[in-house]
């Protein structure tokens, strides 16, 4: 790829190199130790305990509803974004004459601006897949809380283990809903590049530590941990 500089190709397998190694640590960590996704799993799990007490589950069904609306918002949202830059990609010409006028843009070669355009294209595919897939396990979610045991077999070791699994899904659904959130980070520190490449690099940087940040060290993460779920309530009374 002569007309792709070295200094572009070396931002790009950065900007690669953080992403997947962050989503690396963050599953690994998130399994032996303390991040918003392991504490509100053990929240999902009180909230699926209570589900079963509960005669009517309008709410539980209200909330879950909720949930899906979000994921729904941001899968069609990809979708917009991605009609916009495959419009931008066959338009090219136009779009680098219009940001020639803008001071401290680095110059670079069509070739290169197609690249840059590409690179956001598969991420936001990669993220519209995973916000589809999570509407997908939301929607098997709702399905259990229809066929979860009614409340006289609240307390069976069945019941218990259906709650538990239930949550489990939940899990899943909310842990691949994050997944494209990371990926809508990562795309905006992409916009940076047709700035300069230096840039992009250092702003791919500055997003690996605002979201670890915020799943690891935020004051939201201290305050959920802090609040006592039903397990903790049924182990002390035990």
């Amino acid at each position: 790829m002569p007309e792709i500089s070295n200094i572009d190709l070396a931002a790009l397998a950065w900007f690669l190199l953080m992403w997947n190694g962050y989503n690396i640590f963050a599953d690994r960590l998130k399994k032996g130790g303390l991040s918003l996704l392991t504490v509100m799993k053990k929240h999902r799990a009180g909230w699926m305990r209570q589900m079963l007490l509960r005669e009517n589950r309008i709410v539980d069904a209200t909330i879950m509803s909720t949930l899906m609306r979000s994921v729904s918002l941001f899968s069609s949202t990809t979708l917009l974004i991605l009609a916009g830059l495959l419009a931008i990609l066959g338009s090219v010409d136009k779009v680098q004459a219009l940001v020639k006028a803008i001071p401290f843009v680095v110059e670079a070669s069509k070739a290169a601006w197609e690249l840059k355009i590409l690179t956001l294209i598969l991420i936001f595919i990669y993220t519209f897949f995973k916000f589809a897939w999570s509407l997908r396990q939301f929607n098997y979610s709702v399905i259990l809380i229809g066929a979860a045991p009614p409340p006289a077999d609240a307390d069976t070791p069945d019941a218990q283990a259906f709650a538990q699994g239930a949550a489990e899904v939940i899990a899943l659904a909310v842990s691949n809903f994050n997944r494209g959130m990371r990926a809508y980070y990562f795309g905006l520190a992409a916009l940076s590049w047709f700035l300069h490449p230096l840039l992009f690099a250092a702003t791919t940087l500055w997003v690996v530590g605002v979201v670890y940040r915020r799943e690891f060290r935020s004051q939201t993460l201290g305050f959920l941990e802090g609040i006592p779920g039903t397990a903790d309530k049924k182990g002390a009374a035990q």
